[in-house]
């Protein structure tokens, strides 16, 4: 196989500064429904880029449970690898690609932990087997086979039955924005890139929009 021959033409649609919306998280709503619209698969996975304690880059895909309070929200065990290093270094990269539509989302910014009443909403309206999985799953660590953590969840659900409590380890993180970045393929790779860039200010925070080259 060639993989250097694999090529496409990118023709669905255009993106200019007149059409798109001076606040990015609309924008980003606008792009997230027309994924939905499309029946996308798992159009609410993202890539989300960490960076560990000794500088080296770290990704991995996780799924997106909310824009809200000026930010992207997921969800995950806060004792994980990803969780180690958004403790020591709280920023992100977060990337979302919806390749039937052309288009691609980048978001770069600060991280922060939900609310714990958040966590404990999201966490009770989870399906129960999730629920279990997250207090039984010492996520990222070594363990003997897939037999050492079905034990787990059955000591879980032995304990704790069909209503588990949220574990103190496991909860949400909101990327709060500095940069986003909506990409849309184009004709002869001459894609649009918009980039919104946050200015701060009082009374509220205004945003930028710049062009930048394909």
């Amino acid at each position: 196989m060639n993989i250097a021959n694999l090529r496409q033409e990118y023709m669905r649609a255009g993106l200019t500064e007149a059409d798109a919306l001076a606040d990015p998280l609309l924008q980003f709503e606008r792009w997230f429904k027309d994924a939905l619209a499309a029946n996308l698969p798992l159009a609410n996975a993202m890539t989300l880029a960490t960076v560990s304690p000794e500088g080296a880059p770290d990704a991995r895909v996780v799924l997106l449970k909310g824009v809200e309070a000026g930010g992207f929200v997921f969800y995950t065990n806060y004792d994980s690898r990803k969780g180690r290093q958004l403790a020591s270094r709280p920023s992100a990269c977060l990337v979302f690609l919806w390749s039937p539509l052309e288009r691609q989302v980048r978001i770069e910014g600060r991280v922060e932990k939900v609310s714990e009443q958040e966590s404990d909403a999201y966490f009770a309206s989870r399906p129960v087997g999730a629920r279990l999985s997250a207090c039984a799953s010492a996520q990222s660590e070594v363990v003997a086979g897939r037999f050492a953590l079905e034990s787990e969840v059955e000591k879980i659900k032995t304990r704790h039955g069909e209503n588990p409590p949220r574990p103190a380890h496991w909860g949400g993180y909101r990327v709060v924005p500095e940069r986003i970045e909506f990409w849309q393929g184009r004709e002869n790779r001459l894609h649009d890139r918009l980039r919104y860039t946050r200015v701060h200010k009082e009374p509220a925070d205004t945003w930028t929009i710049e062009r930048l080259a394909p």
